[in-house]
């Protein structure tokens, strides 16, 4: 098992598109690449904390490759769109990649190199190292499956999480 944290706006929308592929066995919504200790929801919202709204994808490599992950990532958000993506607004949006070892930033780089044949050379992600990850509360966690129906979801994370099904078909776990 190998796991990723990864950050591309809302994680409600990073956890949802993951959950719905083969191989994924976890994925934990939290907070990362910031300085205040134990940060949550509500200070982490005011962009002052220097964290970003980030997940931790687990996954099995044998059962769908690195470079699927890592493709999925920079399909589901504008990597281009500086400390944003669409209407969310802040630092904590911000699209980043947090590495556990020089093999993960090996990775990183060759996935973020591979992204500017989709979005130019205009990509904004930063690749940095993987400090303290708190987990988000636990409303967060697996939040699209838990609120289908709540405003955000439908406007915002169903699109990616129907991008992604489109594009990455054959990872997609057997409904």
């Amino acid at each position: 098992m190998q796991t990723f944290v990864i950050a591309g706006g809302c994680f409600w929308c990073l956890d949802a598109v993951y959950r719905v592929l083969r191989g994924v066995s976890d994925v934990v919504s939290g907070y990362t690449g910031g300085t205040t200790p134990n940060p949550n929801y509500e200070s982490v919202c005011t962009g002052r904390t220097g964290h970003a709204e980030a997940v931790a994808v687990t996954f099995d490599p044998e059962v769908i490759p690195a470079s699927v992950i890592l493709d999925v990532f920079f399909t589901l958000h504008d990597p281009t769109q500086l400390n944003r993506q669409g209407a969310d607004v802040g630092t904590q949006y911000r699209s980043a990649m947090y590495y556990a070892d020089e093999e993960q930033r090996n990775l990183f780089e060759t996935a973020r190199t591979r992204a500017t044949e989709w979005w130019g050379a205009g990509i904004v992600t930063t690749i940095e190292p993987l400090g303290v990850y708190h987990d988000a509360e636990d409303y967060h966690q697996d939040f699209f499956a838990k609120n289908p129906g709540q405003g955000y979801c439908m406007a915002v994370a169903l699109p990616k999480v129907n991008k992604i099904r489109k594009s990455y078909s054959e990872y997609l776990i057997s409904q």
